[in-house]
């Protein structure tokens, strides 16, 4: 785990990721042109790295993404609301990807942010998606192992 002021730099990225991958959803805009306006912008203190890495693999990533995720959803990913879309794709990244993470640190993340800046009860609809998600992937992960074994 990272001292407390890299946490909160890898926390204030992820905000700016939401907004990034928020303009992704709407504007259609590449990962070069979203980080080009924000690096412009003024990132603030963040974890630059992070967010940079996170842009382009997301981005890169969405379908692939979007297709696990909707496996989960009740409705299809386009209709739900561009930030709440935003957030768990950021959280699905992160749980498929980031490993040195852990699962409740980046389900915790995306509930806060969906408070921050989602609807009224988007945390509450986040937390569930992610929750099943993080599920689905350790059961991949362990009938991978199992099939390594055999």
């Amino acid at each position: 785990m990272g001292s407390a002021k890299e946490n909160a730099n890898r926390s204030r990225a992820r905000s700016r990721l939401v907004q990034a991958l928020y303009q992704y959803a709407v504007a259609g805009q590449t990962a070069q042109e979203i980080e080009r306006q924000f690096i412009a912008e003024g990132l603030g203190e963040i974890d630059v790295a992070y967010f940079r890495d996170l842009i382009y693999a997301i981005i890169e990533r969405a379908q692939e993404i979007d297709r696990l995720l909707e496996l989960l959803l009740d409705r299809p990913l386009v209709q739900l609301d561009p930030v709440e879309r935003s957030i768990l794709r950021l959280g699905a990244y992160e749980l498929m990807e980031r490993y040195e993470i852990p699962r409740s640190v980046i389900i915790d993340e995306a509930v806060e942010l969906a408070r921050r800046f989602g609807a009224e009860q988007s945390h509450r609809y986040v937390n569930g998606v992610l929750d099943k998600f993080a599920g689905q992937i350790e059961l991949r992960a362990s009938e991978r192992a199992m099939r390594g074994r055999s």
